[in-house]
């Protein structure tokens, strides 16, 4: 079980994290970066998944620059208030939510010698995408259903470290035709496709698929060892 750390960004600005920490000597760091419905349960699972096969684990909250304590479930009216805050998010000033997951990478990176690898889930992928493209000390990417990186401006971005990204074969909010084009923009990434919709990955939603979810967490979990432990 976790707890909540507070971090400090470059800016000053400071904001909270869940912090998971494995029983033995961490394996490696795993930044875990949210959907567009904060470090809700869901998230707060994921993390304490990777610290119980050895990995620490830290999610940001990466609302903290318009809203703090976000902790929302899936029903229609979380859904819209969760894309209004990732709106307002996306409308601050660069580096804006970018500063506050650089400040997680960093606080990884101390505590296990820059084994540090960040995954993402929905809005929380495209930020793994652009952590990838853009931030420094990552050993290796991993991006779920990255709503918008397979669309200009970050589909020809080009990672600065190992990356994977998963896709639901039958998500509407990311057509295929756009997976198809970022595979071919971006070669040196590790593309999967699965049949399923958005939000697989969430045993919360209506959308989970739990042999697409597990077969997806079996690809990277063999990512982050072979480039953490590698």
């Amino acid at each position: 079980m976790g707890h909540f750390v507070q971090l400090r960004a470059i800016d000053g600005f400071e904001s909270q994290a869940y912090f998971a920490q494995p029983k033995t000597e961490p394996r490696g760091a795993i930044v875990v970066l949210p959907e567009i419905f904060g470090v809700n349960s869901h998230i707060r699972n994921i993390a304490d998944g990777f610290a119980f096969i050895g990995f620490l684990a830290i999610a940001p909250a990466t609302f903290s620059r318009v809203k703090k304590d976000v902790d929302l479930g899936y029903t229609a009216p979380d859904v819209e208030i969760g894309r209004a805050l990732k709106n307002l998010s996306e409308g601050l000033p660069p580096p804006g939510v970018m500063a506050d997951v650089q400040a997680a990478i960093s606080h990884a990176s101390l505590a296990t010698k820059g084994k540090v690898g960040v995954v993402g889930y929905c809005w929380g992928g495209l930020l793994s995408w652009r952590a990838a493209t853009q931030l420094a000390n990552i050993k290796a990417a991993v991006t779920y259903y990255g709503g918008g990186m397979t669309l200009e401006p970050e589909l020809h971005k080009k990672p600065l470290c190992p990356t994977l990204s998963h896709f639901g074969a039958k998500d509407s909010l990311i057509p295929l035709s756009t997976v198809q084009a970022f595979k071919q923009a971006q070669p040196n990434v590790e593309v999967h496709e699965y049949d399923a919709d958005h939000g697989f990955n969430c045993d919360q939603r209506g959308s989970y698929n739990a042999a697409a979810a597990d077969l997806a967490l079996e690809r990277t979990l063999g990512f982050f060892i072979k480039h953490l432990e590698g």
